[in-house]
């Protein structure tokens, strides 16, 4: 036996015609198939055949009374949608599963349907036939030598609308992708063909700007080597993709394939080979891209394009360890709940799968559920942080959906926290102009105290700058940053895992609490105009820990500024005061002063010997049992 000689399509088309010559009929003669009250199905995104559209268009356009109130279902629509027009408003009914830009007019004047469902629910409607099919309109590659068609680079619901469907004719395209996986249909099954050569629609991908940047660079930093990962569409995820190049055998399992995604499989950042199911491959159930990624998804076996129904399972998502789903919302309110398909009454997209993955990756081991957006709408008047979400919006994500969010100015860290810390680790990452605002809504609605202090304007506002990583010479690696307001719950547990030794030398008295009003008037809310105030962090676990606190206020009047340090016991002696220390230090040159004061207890022998150790020009006075250091910046 010998390898099968590569068939030419043509002639293949020519013996299909002559063996199947009932499914090449005159266009007119198939859309007369078609009958009053008929629902019908067309392929989703860039997959939607659009000769096959608006060839059915003209024919109801030549013959206004051949079929009336039949039903048009789509996930969602990327390119022509005729059907929508008020001309054929007793012809057509749109309802769609997702709302896209040139349908979302149409649904809220009333003139189009849609249909709120987690998509991987939506098989299960066409199997049963709570929604049947009569109708299914569909764009394929040409067939292979078997009679095998592919459905390219649009699976998702349309595989099973065509099993579901009563007739189903397909637009038989040579520019579609032949694409692995549960993709393929055979010519048997398909009731009529219409061949037209024809570029498939592409995606435009928005100009990325410093915002979405800034927003990718976070994402990236929870995103570790060997993740599998989920991202949606539009130009926030490209970023993230983009800032996703450095890491190492990631995977991924997602609802959509994209540019970036591509990309990063070229690159061999993505090889899916830490992948706890379908290891080595990619897989998703559709594709939206340029022409270049068509061509790479050709042929190729590293690639499966699944059923909606698989891809978007949660229980399958979260078979994959490590899965981190990243997603965008359109609001996020004080407490952590999520709308990303209304804008108040207004519908805007759909439910979608994102529901479905984020529950997936919250259920996954070792998962991470990641929710990205700007934070304030394209104009910067409205801010995408919010107290209560607006009235008649969809919640698109409980408070118990989404670990991360995450926005350009950080990261709020939400699972296991409670409504207060919610509050205020949200108006943290809220844009700064809508913060005091964001506080007094929180109070109102009692969700943050009563009493909680804010600073307004330029001093208020986090110095994200000055965020550093450091690495002492005993090799602990950490991160110094500025005070958040939302840190209180991480800075009470530093204090009260210090010892009595070190609470003394700290603040040179006994003090057996550290209460709210404390905390916040001397420790979390800092007017960085008249201080400075810097943690050395861990994490552990995902969650960060406090091992330090350095601290210093300007002297009224002069251009030094009063400074305390304190590192928790188990991590003193090892450099972290040193770091510290020197970091405040070009900090308060950095800010034009000219040295420290402190006040240290003849007893505090480790104080004592880093200010000595520091190349201070120092004098040392002792008044009441302290010794009260002056240290100039000069150089001895």
């Amino acid at each position: 036996m010998g390898i099968e000689k590569k068939y030419n399509p043509d002639e293949l088309l020519d013996e299909l015609k002559g063996k199947y010559p009932q499914k090449f009929e005159a266009e007119d003669k198939i859309f007369s198939k078609i009958h009053a009250g008929d629902r019908i199905f067309i392929g989703t995104g860039c997959g939607e055949p659009q000769y096959l559209v608006q060839a059915l268009i003209n024919y109801v356009e030549s013959n206004p009374k051949a079929f009336f109130d039949t039903e048009i279902i789509h996930v969602w629509t990327l390119g022509v949608a005729p059907y929508t027009e008020k001309k054929f408003k007793h012809n057509f009914r749109h309802n769609s599963f997702f709302i896209a830009k040139n349908t979302r007019e149409a649904v809220n004047q009333g003139l189009a349907d849609y249909t709120p469902i987690f998509l991987s629910n939506v098989p299960d409607l066409f199997r049963r036939r709570l929604v049947p099919i009569d109708v299914a309109l569909i764009q394929t590659s040409l067939p292979d030598s078997h009679g095998y068609l592919s459905l390219g680079i649009s699976v998702d619901i349309t595989k099973v609308a065509v099993e579901n469907s009563s007739l189903v004719i397909a637009q038989v395209n040579p520019q579609m992708p032949r694409v692995h996986g549960d993709t393929f249909i055979h010519i048997k099954d398909v009731d009529y063909i219409v061949f037209h050569d024809e570029p498939l629609l592409e995606y435009e991908i928005l100009t990325q700007n410093e915002v979405i940047q800034k927003i990718g660079k976070y994402v990236a930093q929870i995103v570790e080597d060997g993740d599998t990962i989920q991202v949606g569409y539009g130009a926030l995820p490209n970023a993230i993709l983009d800032n996703l190049k450095d890491k190492k055998h990631l995977g991924i399992h997602s609802e959509l394939l994209n540019d970036g995604m591509v990309k990063l499989i070229k690159e061999g950042v993505v090889d899916n080979s830490q992948k706890t199911i379908d290891r080595g491959k990619t897989v998703a159930t559709f594709c939206m891209g340029k022409r270049e990624t068509y061509e790479y998804l050709h042929d190729n076996p590293g690639i499966e394009f699944r059923a909606i129904d698989y891809t978007n399972n949660p229980i399958i998502i979260a078979m994959n360890k490590n899965m981190v789903a990243i997603n965008s919302a359109l609001e996020i309110d004080l407490t952590g709940q999520s709308t990303a398909e209304s804008l108040g009454k207004v519908f805007f997209s759909g439910i979608g799968g994102q529901a479905d993955f984020m529950r997936g990756a919250v259920l996954s081991q070792g998962g991470k559920s990641v929710l990205a957006l700007p934070s304030t709408s394209e104009d910067g008047n409205i801010s995408r942080i919010v107290p209560t979400l607006r009235e008649g919006a969809g919640v698109t994500l409980t408070r118990g959906d989404t670990h991360y969010v995450i926005t350009e100015y950080g990261i709020a860290y939400l699972h296991g926290k409670n409504v207060r810390e919610r509050a205020m680790s949200l108006i943290a990452i809220a844009h700064p102009k809508f913060q005091p605002w964001l506080i007094e809504e929180a109070k109102k609605l009692s969700l943050i105290y009563q009493d909680q202090a804010f600073i307004s304007g330029k001093g208020g506002e986090y110095p994200e700058e000055y965020e550093t990583l450091r690495m002492t010479k005993t090799g602990i690696n950490f991160l110094l940053r500025p005070v958040k307001i939302s840190d209180e719950p991480l800075l009470k547990d530093f204090f009260y895992s210090l010892s009595d030794t070190s609470m003394y030398n700290r603040f040179i008295s006994r003090r057996l609490h550290m209460s709210h009003e404390m905390l916040q008037d001397y420790f979390v809310v800092i007017d960085y105009t008249k201080g400075m105030e810097i943690l050395a962090v861990i994490e552990q676990n995902g969650v960060e820990e406090i091992i330090g606190v350095g601290q210093y206020g300007i002297n009224e009047g002069k251009l030094t500024a009063e400074i305390a340090l304190v590192i928790r016991d188990d991590y003193q002696d090892k450099g972290i005061g040193t770091e510290l220390l020197s970091y405040l230090t070009y900090l308060a040159k950095r800010n034009g002063l000219l040295g420290f004061t402190a006040e240290v207890l003849p007893d505090n022998k480790p104080a004592l010997r880093l200010l000595e150790k520091m190349g201070f020009e120092t004098e040392k006075q002792f008044n009441a049992g302290v010794y009260l250091f002056t240290l100039a910046f000069r150089e001895k």
